[in-house]
């Protein structure tokens, strides 16, 4: 309900605001208008910010919905602690804080300060995430912090170091719109990133000679853009670009006055490479692609100076992922296409600051100011910087060894921020044990359906986006402003607030005694320059001084920034140095010049021998896994399950597989079908349970799951169930693209849509205790704006009358049931207001009438339903109302059966569709998705044509 202010009230000011997105590492800068009165501000609308250079003004459909995902619902809100009897009970900051740094304190003296832990992510501010390291690291004298960004960039992170001395990203966005040639390995970039993918498909239009192809086991959206695709078997992407190193070399595409003035090792590389057969026969039969293909490949690589190669989780996720980084690099320095605009290889990375949590040394093998253990001297001058007097003497343990190190007993106490373990990682259900037998886990987390929380001692509500205030760097070194526009609600407080309390009442108070984040920045920024020689390595030039240490990460101008400046701050790329007017001028593009962060300043070429993945198949389990992200959800899906257009593109759980392996195992599209691993010995590991799609774009033998479900979404969703904790072993990267599995149909009886009015039932709790009684094989919960809505499969013959009054607090005031066909549709209604409605159908298949969720949202939001509307209950739509389908454009909510139509009556294009039904008119996030249906419909019609001929 609206209240009018009365005419003589101040009415609310309005103003304008710009911030960062939370979510990928492409790291689009977002504008906000803000209403503020004198008891609270909000945000009125949300776009993209036309002056940030990340996004120019766009934004993906997870950016746009942002402002749909800030209700206080569901928001932790106070300190909670667990009692004597296993209950978490809410208590003062007080309480909690000083319970922490208690215990911290008391382990410290009893077991040592490498008997505790912190698990830190990459949805943290560098802020954050440098007082994290400071305190573990610095002061409680623990190596054993890592963060989730092991999960999925470790790998490159380790590439970069092997190649050219540092963590460096060569590139900027902008190089993508310089190039001749853009390679896209292990990347579905139009949904992973979709804003750089449009970046890329306008710089395509706007240079008709730029080629770009993608490298990817699957068919993805990706693909909508490509010149060239090669569909290459899972693991095989180091004999690939071997083979292209050979190549060159064969041909005389080598930069040869490169090679010799700038690097070092390109024999023992190219000698490794030709330790197998290099002919492109041998290749192609390797990688399983058409060879034709592969020749075109590597002909345009080899042939093009201007070539940008997009690696990211595909490449990285394997237990050789190091490897493979390191031979698409090989071929860069080999032909001299790095440091050049629209030339380099560029590791896009997974979270919005993934990359700021590694210039603060948030892996476990890193210090701070992108020093680690193994640089001479780098210990001694953190720990002078700080006044720390327990900094570790070697590394901590990596993310999945430190979980198996809580296991084993030798960490105690575990801090866990703003990351879901219990889901996200490999091995989950050993994790989660792992979880249970620690003596003391702390999770500092925003909202309340984050699977982790099960297994915390003390709970610490955060500060979320919109209300959190630092800085964000993304994949392409630019460090922006998440600027804090709300205040949290209740009693959340900031991560970086939360650690310095604790180290203040652990006796450090001068080292914690921050204002706020302009303060830690200051300090981080002074930290990168401190012995930091700015003149980079020149032949001939005199040793650096020992108590010095030359990194190019450097941002020590920014230390001078006051607050006002600070709050101010425009996206800059590091390196950062001041003009000659005093301005500061941030660097688009590194090793123009030539010279890396090596010893003698030449970049390496490193020996790379390809490897198959440790995950084997078998009888037992004889198809490849592959895990990923899609296009509406984020991470385990904490927020943007928030937002009722997000849950529609895909709204379970499924698994992708090939029409000929979903034949030979009896399965339909949209059945439910069961995945299973084995272990070492043999027992089955992990029970997935999803949706079966079926894709002529996904390779057979393989399948593919989405990362994103967790226990509060579904019944069986956790895809890291499914992994075992295999890791590369020189990143300590989990091998997620190469898992091991089976896929059969899953037994059930009868299948039901259950849609419930917010509030029938507290949660998923509610939801698995019903499913018990009635024998239920799998449920998936999707909240919707004005309803929840409820997929149940199950066996056995319910008595649903006594179920649903029993479950679903009222009697049903319609009911109607095909004896047979064994269906039943129900709704039950409270003061004339709809709080169910329930549809089951027999048998395994899901029916094909499936009800109007849209409309039928209509009639959970209304007063009153109409006779007609009553009646139409039962049908789950109006009379004559088409299915609109499987969800395309979220941002419209425009169905795929409403596209098809729309298609079949003569909108061949997707423009057309647009201008007919706005879909793909706003983010453009469903754009290949749209483009794939035209040619679907058309490709139809010719073979309609055909047959009839």
């Amino acid at each position: 309900m609206q209240v009018r202010n009365p005419p003589d009230a101040p009415q609310p000011a309005r103003c304008r605001a710009t911030t960062t997105c939370p979510y990928c590492g492409v790291g689009c800068g977002v504008a906000v208008e803000l209403e503020q009165d004198q008891d609270s501000v909000r945000i009125v609308s949300l776009s993209g910010d036309v002056a940030h250079p990340a996004n120019h003004g766009r934004l993906c459909v997870k950016g746009s919905a942002l402002a749909e995902t800030l209700s206080a619902d569901g928001r932790l809100t106070m300190p909670q602690v667990r009692d004597g009897a296993g209950v978490l009970r809410e208590v003062s900051w007080e309480t909690a804080l000083n319970l922490i740094a208690a215990r911290f304190a008391d382990l410290s003296r009893t077991h040592g300060g490498e008997s505790i832990a912190a698990y830190l992510s990459g949805q943290l501010l560098t802020e954050d995430y440098y007082v994290a390291n400071k305190l573990f690291k610095g002061f409680i004298g623990t190596p054993h912090l890592d963060t989730n960004s092991r999960l999925c960039m470790a790998s490159a992170v380790v590439a970069h170091k092997r190649a050219f001395g540092a963590d460096a990203v060569p590139c900027s966005y902008e190089d993508l719109e310089r190039a001749e040639l853009v390679v896209l390995v292990g990347s579905n970039l139009a949904w992973n990133h979709p804003v750089l993918f449009q970046r890329l498909k306008q710089a395509r239009i706007d240079n008709p000679l730029l080629r770009i192809v993608v490298i990817d086991p699957r068919v993805t959206d990706s693909c909508e853009i490509a010149d060239l695709y090669l569909g290459l078997r899972p693991g095989s992407d180091a004999r690939l670009f071997n083979g292209l190193l050979a190549y060159m070399a064969d041909r005389g595409r080598l930069d040869r006055l490169y090679l010799k003035a700038h690097t070092q090792g390109f024999d023992a590389a190219l000698k490794a490479a030709r330790r197998e057969d290099c002919s492109l026969a041998a290749i192609a039969r390797d990688c399983d692609v058409d060879v034709e293909r592969l020749e075109t490949f590597y002909y345009w690589f080899a042939t093009q100076l201007h070539v940008v190669t997009l690696f990211s989780q595909g490449v990285n996720q394997s237990t050789s992922g190091t490897d493979k980084g390191n031979a698409i690099i090989n071929c860069h320095l080999a032909g001299g296409k790095l440091g050049l605009p629209g030339a380099g290889p560029f590791s896009i990375t997974g979270q919005p600051n993934a990359m700021g949590g590694r210039e603060v040394g948030g892996l476990a093998n890193q210090l701070a100011a992108h020093m680690d253990y193994e640089t001479p001297g780098a210990r001694e001058l953190v720990g002078e910087f700080w006044n720390a007097p327990n900094i570790p003497q070697g590394p901590g343990h990596k993310a999945v060894e430190l979980f198996a190190a809580i296991e084993r007993g030798e960490i105690q106490a575990l801090w866990i921020m703003a990351t879901n373990p219990a889901v996200s990682l490999p091995d989950s259900t050993r994790v989660r044990a792992a979880l249970a037998a620690c003596p003391l886990v702390i999770v500092s987390e925003c909202m309340a359906d984050s699977d982790t929380l099960a297994y915390a001692d003390v709970v610490l509500p955060a500060s979320s986006w919109s209300e959190k205030d630092g800085t964000v760097t993304n994949s392409e070194r630019c460090i922006s402003r998440q600027r804090g526009l709300l205040a949290p609600p209740g009693e959340a407080r900031h991560d970086w607030w939360q650690l310095a309390e604790v180290g203040k009442r652990m006796g450090y108070q001068a080292a914690f005694g921050y204002s706020g984040p302009h303060a830690i920045f200051r300090e981080h920024a002074r930290l990168s320059g401190f012995r930091n020689v700015a003149p980079r390595h020149k032949a001939g030039s005199k040793p650096l001084a020992a108590s010095s240490i030359r990194r190019l990460f450097n941002i020590a101008p920014l230390a001078e920034l006051d607050r006002a400046g600070y709050d101010s701050l425009k996206p800059i790329q590091w390196p950062v140095r001041r003009g000659d007017n005093g301005e500061l001028i941030g660097t688009p593009r590194l090793f123009e010049d030539a010279t890396f962060n090596t010893p003698n300043g030449r970049a390496r070429l490193v020996p790379v021998t390809p490897q198959l993945p440790h995950q084997a198949l078998s009888d037992a389990t004889p198809l490849r896994l592959n895990t990923g992200r899609i296009r509406d959800q984020w991470h385990t899906m904490t927020r943007t399950a928030r937002s009722a257009r997000l849950m529609n593109h895909r709204a379970e759980p499924f698994v992708e597989l090939h029409p000929q392996d979903a034949a030979a195992r009896g399965l339909q599209d949209g059945a439910l079908a069961q995945l299973a691993g084995r272990d070492e010995q043999g027992s089955v590991r992990g029970d997935y349970r999803a949706r079966v799609r079926i894709s002529h774009g996904q390779r057979q033998g393989e399948v593919f799951i989405p990362m994103h479900w967790n226990d509060h979404f579904a019944s069986h969703g956790r895809a890291g169930a499914l992994l075992a904790g295999l890791v590369d072993p020189l990143s300590g990267q989990p091998e997620s693209k190469h898992g091991a599995v089976d896929v059969m149909p899953l037994p059930c009886e009868w299948q039901a849509t259950l849609l419930i009015a917010p509030g029938v039932w507290g949660g998923h709790e509610d939801l698995a205790g019903a499913m018990t009684e009635l024998e239920g094989c799998y449920w998936a919960r999707i909240p919707q704006a004005t309803l929840v809505r409820c997929q149940l499969a199950g066996e056995g013959q319910p008595d649903w009358a006594l179920w649903c009054e029993r479950h679903l607090s009222v009697q049903a005031g319609l009911w109607a049931q095909d004896v047979a066909q064994g269906g039943i549709s129900a709704a039950g209604f409270r003061e004339g207001r709809l709080i169910w409605w329930l549809r089951v159908t027999a048998g395994a298949a899901r029916s094909d009438r499936q009800p109007n969720i849209a409309w039928l949202g209509e009639c959970f939001a209304s007063d009153q339903l109409s006779a007609l509307e009553r009646r139409s209950l039962l049908v789950g739509r109006l009379s004559g109302q088409a299915d609109v389908g499987t969800m395309v454009c979220a941002c419209h909510q425009v169905g795929e059966l409403t596209i098809r139509q729309a298609i079949q009556s003569g909108d061949r294009c997707v423009e057309a569709l647009g201008a007919r039904l706005a879909c793909g008119t706003r983010c453009g996030s469903c754009l290949p998705e749209l483009k794939r249906l035209v040619e679907e419909e058309r490709s139809d019609e010719r073979t309609d044509s055909l047959e009839m001929a």
